[in-house]
């Protein structure tokens, strides 16, 4: 999903001439003609996400400094660029206390703007990082910390806000490193327990002999070794949150005395005479189906209701490829800022092996993986080699070119390669790179004619790698409506295979 930035004047040539530019940067402008649409764009729910916003400063009704008051009333913190033909040092002074991020003059060149929208976006993509690394160590993180704009994550962030509003069990499910921990902290951030401890334990890193000690406490002398008393991580969260992570690793012994403290609303000390009162709220993760371990006989049929009130499983990264590019910004962002790196963006071919890669370690792995990039690379720039692992798999994973029977082909070559479309703030291309021709085959690998949905869904794949992306442009080379291209990408399935999200705004 492209970057997007709105594009607010009254001067229908200035919103032409900086539409035509921001488009040329590979980002996607969304214009408006007033301050009090661009405020409403910004401020409705239902809206798409802005990146950042060219504002002018003179407009009729409500004007750009007018704007820029209402953002900050609002606590919006998209990073705003402001522009007009009357470049004052008393405008420039006003605009910046007012909370604007750089300031242009009219008319603007295109690589004033450009530099300015990137710095914009990086700066914005680290005070992202370093607010949400904040928020974390703080308890403190929410669900505006989460990154993302796929819509497979939609369904789960609006449950999980549900969940926060209650005291009720959770148990978040999804494979490794797709940040389960991540929707946990955000539900206790935004629950009323918010203030209260966040306590997280990994159950599967616990000794068998130490879980009951660790969980309920035990007192001293209550076995060799106990020296000291020690309260247990239940009585440590009373009051906020208890995050039992890989809870299906715990042995059938202590899954008994978890089941009673759910139950019971207390727990006992290793060693303890009488029970302790603790409130608690359970947020519970498996990167296993549980309920398979419950037909095998290793967990608790009683407990897995209790825990399983709330059921939330978050997909894999490779299911939402679209919050890739978002990702890569922040990482980058990060990366650069920790390690005092200067690195500009990835290229082309680096980022479509970013973007159609399978991720197994979600998106813990693609952190990692950049955090590599970022500290190993020579230059400015990232590119495949930065990225040798997954070159290498992906290579391994790539099919056999066939070599049997002549298939009947129609090769189509473009003109002149041209740059590839960036992610702002860290130029990073957001489509794959443009191929040197295009080749349909014809024929099946069996001799017979491919069925006409195929060869549709494949012209499709190429218009958009092709186009860089702009939906409009391929709805226009390809003479159909938009309407009726994103219908053939949701029948044809041609979406996933360009790594274009069908949802995109028209």
């Amino acid at each position: 999903m492209p970057t997007r930035i709105l594009i607010a004047d009254d001067d229908a040539v200035q919103r032409r001439l900086v539409e035509n530019m921001v488009q040329r940067f590979g980002y996607e402008p969304i214009v408006v003609d007033s301050g009090d649409a661009a405020l409403a764009l910004l401020t409705s729910p239902d809206a798409p996400s802005i990146d950042a916003v060219v504002l002018d400063l003179v407009m009729p009704g409500l004007d750009g400094m007018g704007v820029l008051d209402k953002l900050r009333e609002n606590a919006i913190q998209v990073p705003v660029i402001v522009q007009t033909a009357h470049g004052g040092i008393d405008n420039v002074v006003s605009a910046m206390r007012a909370g604007a991020q750089d300031f242009v003059v009219k008319p603007v060149g295109a690589e004033r703007l450009q530099v300015s929208l990137r710095n914009a976006l990086n700066a914005s993509a680290l005070k992202g990082e370093l607010q949400r690394l904040k928020h974390a160590r703080e308890g403190k993180l929410t669900f505006r910390d989460i990154i993302t704009r796929s819509n497979a994550m939609d369904g789960v962030l609006r449950t999980a806000k549900k969940a926060a509003a209650s005291a009720i069990p959770v148990l978040v499910e999804g494979e490794s490193g797709v940040g389960k921990e991540l929707i946990a902290r955000a539900i206790h951030g935004s629950s009323e327990r918010s203030s209260k401890p966040f306590v997280a334990v990994n159950c599967g890193a616990i000794p068998d002999n130490l879980v009951e000690s660790i969980l309920f406490g035990h007192e001293k002398g209550a076995f060799t070794g106990a020296t000291e008393k020690h309260t247990g991580k239940f009585v440590e969260a009373s009051g906020g949150t208890l995050f039992l992570d890989e809870v299906s690793e715990l042995p059938l012994s202590a899954q008994v005395k978890l089941l009673r403290a759910l139950q019971e609303g207390e727990v006992e000390a290793v060693g303890g005479r009488r029970p302790v009162k603790v409130d608690v709220r359970i947020i519970s993760a498996t990167n296993r189906r549980l309920l398979d371990h419950v037909k095998a006989g290793h967990f608790r049929e009683d407990l897995f209701y209790r825990l399983h009130v709330l059921p939330l499983t978050v997909p894999p990264l490779r299911a939402r490829r679209e919050d890739i590019p978002q990702l890569l910004r922040h990482f980058v962002a990060r990366f650069c800022a920790e390690e005092h790196r200067h690195v500009t963006g990835i290229d082309g071919a680096a980022m479509a092996l970013l973007t159609q890669a399978d991720w197994p370690g979600n998106v813990r792995q693609l952190e990692n993986t950049v955090y590599r990039a970022v500290v190993m690379s020579d230059g400015d720039v990232l590119g495949i080699a930065d990225f040798p692992q997954v070159a290498t798999q992906a290579l391994a994973a790539a099919p056999p070119v066939a070599s049997e029977a002549p298939v009947a082909a129609l090769t189509v070559a473009p003109p002149a390669p041209r740059q590839p479309a960036v992610v702002a703030g860290a130029d990073i291309p957001i489509a794959p790179p443009l191929p040197a021709a295009g080749t349909l085959s014809m024929l099946s690998a069996l001799g017979e004619v491919r069925p006409l949905e195929e060869l549709e869904a494949e012209i499709i794949r190429f218009a958009i790698s092709y186009y860089r992306g702009q939906m409009s442009e391929v709805a226009r080379r390809l003479k159909i409506g938009r309407s009726t291209l994103y219908r053939k990408l949701e029948d044809t399935g041609a979406a996933a295979g360009a790594g274009e999200a069908p949802g995109e705004n028209a």
